[in-house]
């Protein structure tokens, strides 16, 4: 199933305490509804990830679909990030880091 929904697709590790926060989070502050979910462990996200690389097939943490692109880790997360209001934009300074040490702290933190 090729993602058709113009809105971004989280897909998340659904047994990661850590990452259900992340997505209770995420809810709570994506006031105009950018995103919809899916467990890595369902069905639904093994079938969209059919069409995406295979690298992205064994990640045990945040993958995001936007425009049909995808995206992993730190990149994932500040490209959420991204859609929130407020004090959270403050966040967007973590792109003026190379992505190999912002994804090394991104490890870090979901160990």
């Amino acid at each position: 199933m090729q993602p058709t929904t113009k809105k971004a697709i989280v897909l998340f590790d659904g047994v990661c305490n850590l990452y259900n926060a992340s997505v209770e989070f995420t809810l709570k502050h994506d006031k105009k509804h950018h995103f919809i979910f899916a467990a890595l462990q369902s069905d639904v996200a093994r079938d969209i990830l059919l069409h995406y690389p295979k690298e992205f097939t064994k990640k045990d943490s945040i993958l995001l679909i936007k425009n049909k692109k995808i995206y992993s880790e730190s990149t994932a997360v500040l490209l959420i990030v991204k859609e929130f209001n407020g004090i959270w934009k403050l966040f967007l300074i973590f792109w003026i880091i190379p992505k190999f040490l912002r994804d090394n702290v991104y490890r870090f933190i979901g160990l």
